[in-house]
């Protein structure tokens, strides 16, 4: 058979579509769990959620290599462009959980006692926990455009520091989020308020936790030397997803923490 030579990347046999799928399905099945949690099925909930990790990490690191090896033709970062404009705009659908909010909160019921924050529940001052995370995903904005203007003045040392405190910043806004989540008064269980809280504020902290990820894998990339100070796709990729992080966090702060309360 005659050979067609072209500029674009066709894809092998590969078993990483399949293990992505039983990631995404253990990560359904430990969710679904942990809302029917009992102390007996805590084990079976750490497993699911562990090979979901597992998974996830190794289609994640093996599907950026064989991008990486092809992403110094023109035509591919043309088709990665579009994905991850597509992907963007997909994620505008957290828009539903606003929708949610408003929806019980603008015309609360009789069974919330006809007020907002529903009867029973104490929620956070805004200005606590909730206003220093702001500050934190605001100054890591700044920093990882600090890295972009490093990468595009070939100052690579300071993009590397740059881009490691954005990470570490990152990693703090997690972990505030875990003490706030531990030291709430309410459950997701706990009326509308407590559904909508846990599941926007919770979805929002697995963007930061694949935004933290997409920038330690940037991270490495750059001390390895993969950018070019007029090409560096992935890392463009993950700035634009943690400034859209950043983003829908301060709609969370500034509906659900402070108007809300």
């Amino acid at each position: 058979m005659e050979k067609t030579y072209h500029s674009y990347h066709i894809v092998t046999v590969s078993p990483w579509p399949l293990l992505m799928g039983f990631s995404l399905l253990s990560g359904v099945i430990g969710m679904v769990k942990m809302f029917m949690f009992t102390h007996i099925k805590f084990i079976i909930n750490v497993i699911y959620y562990l090979s979901f990790c597992v998974y996830w990490l190794m289609t994640g690191c093996s599907s950026w290599k064989n991008i990486s090896s092809v992403s110094f033709k023109k035509c591919i970062n043309s088709v990665n462009n579009w994905n991850n404009f597509i992907y963007c705009k997909s994620n505008f659908l957290f828009l539903s959980f606003f929708w949610a909010f408003f929806h019980s909160s603008l015309n609360p019921t009789l069974e919330l006692g006809v007020v907002w924050p529903p009867e029973g529940i104490k929620a956070f001052s805004p200005f606590q926990v909730p206003l220093l995370n702001t500050v934190i995903l605001l100054a890591s904005g700044v920093s990882v455009t600090w890295a972009h203007q490093s990468i595009l003045n070939e100052n690579w040392k300071m993009g590397k520091y740059s881009l490691m405190m954005t990470w570490v910043l990152g990693l703090y806004f997690l972990s505030l989020q875990g003490i706030e989540y531990y030291m709430a008064e309410f459950s997701i269980s706990d009326s509308v308020f407590g559904s909508v809280f846990f599941m926007a504020t919770g979805f929002h902290g697995f963007h930061v936790i694949v935004g933290s990820l997409f920038l330690f894998i940037m991270w490495l990339r750059l001390n390895k030397m993969h950018f070019s100070s007029s090409h560096h796709f992935g890392f463009e990729c993950a700035a634009w997803y943690w400034h859209f992080v950043d983003v829908v966090w301060l709609f969370l702060f500034s509906v659900v923490y402070w108007w809300g309360t």
